[in-house]
């Protein structure tokens, strides 16, 4: 079958197939390319400018995506008895704790139902500390809160964290710990201003000073599926030119058989002989 694969007409087979191969891996790779696309970048400078929570978030709703990043002021204040420790929180390489306090709303709409309180309520994730010890209560009486708006976190399941303290950032668990209404999100805090002065954090409290979220990578799976036929094609059109050069052999075979022996020489014939007449 090799001396078969080796005709000029087969061998220039080959090339055509290796280059069709080829052009079919190049568009697998373009349509791989495609089939993972990033979000919108996060680089609109609006998300910068400071808004009124009340405005870019509803309680009771789900948290938009478009709400994600965006940096918000609210008014109103703590509670020092609604404070958790979330644990497993890196700064500089550092494991500790994010310390997360109740902020009543001013102005925020009141939720109305079963197990709803008096208050809107949203999680503030006021700084980082090393030690659980460090973590002291927040500021007393009227708060002008600056942050980062961010959704909530995904509940870490299985997991009892203990009392005061938590594994997440998630305000299903904290509402239920808390029992208030809250905002379906959490803020970062950046500043905190009381009676028009800003209030500077505790020596052990460290401001977390979290950045814009890089986008989110979303996978086309139409795109993924063109990439994997892309594949297929190009191994195809190999098995095309191996079918095509193992047909010609076999017809070769054929050929072969096909062909009658060579005759005997006239020598090599066994003579003939009539057989006698019998007389009467």
């Amino acid at each position: 079958m090799l001396k078969t694969a080796l005709k000029p007409r087969w061998i220039a087979g080959l090339v055509f197939a290796l280059l069709l191969s080829g052009v079919f891996v190049l568009l697998s790779q373009w349509q791989f390319g495609r089939s993972t696309q990033s979000d919108v970048p996060v680089d609109d400078p609006a998300v910068e400018q400071v808004k009124p929570l009340t405005g870019e978030l509803q309680p009771g709703t789900f948290f938009p995506g478009s709400a994600s990043d965006q940096m918000v002021s609210a008014k109103g204040s703590y509670d020092p008895a609604k404070q958790v420790l979330v644990e497993g929180r890196l700064l500089a390489g550092q494991k500790g704790y994010w310390v997360v306090t109740a902020f009543a709303v001013d102005g925020a709409p009141i939720l109305h139902g079963v197990g709803a309180s008096a208050k809107t309520w949203i999680p503030v994730a006021r700084g980082w500390v090393a030690d659980p010890a460090q973590a002291g209560p927040p500021p007393s009486g009227t708060i002008e809160l600056t942050g980062r708006l961010l959704p909530s976190e995904a509940p870490v399941p299985n997991v009892d964290a203990g009392a005061g303290r938590a594994s997440a950032v998630s305000v299903a668990e904290l509402i239920n710990t808390w029992e208030v209404s809250s905002y379906p999100g959490f803020v970062a805090a950046t500043s905190e201003v009381s009676a028009g002065k800003t209030l500077a954090l505790p020596a052990q409290l460290k401001p977390l000073n979290i950045p814009a979220q890089p986008p989110n990578q979303q996978i086309n799976w139409l795109n993924l599926f063109y990439s994997v036929e892309w594949v297929v094609f190009a191994g195809f059109a190999l098995y095309v030119w191996w079918r095509m050069v193992a047909d010609d052999y076999r017809r070769t075979l054929e050929e072969d058989e096909e062909e009658p022996d060579d005759e005997f020489p006239s020598d090599d014939l066994p003579a003939i002989t009539k057989p006698e007449q019998v007389k009467p």
